[in-house]
C-alpha cells in the first residue's frame, strides 16, 4: 500500500471507528473502561486529530466486534441473506442490510407487538443523520418535543442530534421498518425526474 493510500485509509478510520461504537451505543468512558485507553485519546483518533497506532486498532477491533478490513474499509459487502438477525435490549429485532463501517449504512428493525399502550419512550442524541420508512404496522417517533405515528409508507428524516426515540404505538401486530443513518451527517439526496413536458433551466 503506498503513502498516500496508508494515511487516506487511517484519516477515515477515526469516522469509522467513531460509527462502530456508536452502533454498539457505546460511550467513550464505557470504552475506556473496558479497553484502557483514556477518552480523551479515544475523542482524538475519532476526529481524526490523532492516527490510532496498530494495538489500539487491534483493541477497538476486538472491542467493536469488527474485523481491521472493515475499518480499513477493504471488507466486501455481505450477501443480504447471511446477515445476521441482532436482538437489542428491549427486544427489537435488527438486520443489518450493509456490513461496512462508515458512511450511510442500512438496516431493518422489526418491535415485537405490545398488548398495552407504551409509555414514552427514552430519547437519545448522537451526531448524525436517519432516515426511517415504515414497513408494517405503527411507529411512534418522539423527537424533540413532538411525538408522530408513523403508518405503513410514511417517511421521515430528521438531525440525531435531535433527541429522538421510537416505540410500538400499538397495542397491536409488531412494526417492521428500515432505517439508513449516516454516522457523519451524510443525508439522503433525492433525485427524481423533470415532469413531463417541462424543460430543464
Amino acid at each position: 500500500m503506498a503513502g498516500d493510500d496508508v494515511a487516506d485509509t487511517l484519516a477515515a478510520m477515526g469516522p469509522r471507528l467513531r460509527a462502530a461504537r456508536e452502533h454498539r451505543g457505546s460511550t467513550l468512558t464505557a470504552v475506556s473502561c473496558a479497553t484502557g485507553i483514556s477518552p480523551s485519546t479515544l475523542s482524538r483518533i475519532e476526529t481524526g486529530r490523532r492516527k490510532p497506532t496498530l494495538e489500539v486498532v487491534l483493541q477497538l477491533a476486538k472491542e467493536y466486534g469488527v474485523s481491521l478490513d472493515e475499518l480499513a474499509g477493504t471488507a466486501p459487502a455481505a450477501e443480504p441473506r447471511t446477515s445476521a438477525l441482532q436482538r437489542s435490549g428491549d427486544d427489537k429485532a435488527v438486520l443489518p442490510l450493509t456490513r461496512y463501517v462508515g458512511g450511510l449504512h442500512a438496516h431493518k428493525h422489526v418491535l415485537p407487538a405490545v398488548q398495552e399502550p407504551p409509555a414514552r419512550p427514552r430519547q437519545v442524541s448522537h451526531d448524525g443523520w436517519e432516515w426511517l420508512c415504515v414497513l408494517y404496522g405503527r411507529l411512534w417517533l418522539a423527537l424533540g418535543d413532538q411525538d408522530l405515528v408513523l403508518g405503513a409508507g410514511d417517511v421521515a428524516e430528521f438531525d440525531t442530534r435531535n433527541l429522538h426515540a421510537v416505540a410500538n404505538a400499538g397495542p397491536g401486530g409488531p412494526v417492521e421498518y428500515l432505517i439508513m443513518f449516516g454516522p457523519q451527517g451524510e443525508r439522503l439526496r433525492p433525485r427524481t425526474p423533470p415532469a413531463p413536458g417541462l424543460s430543464a433551466r
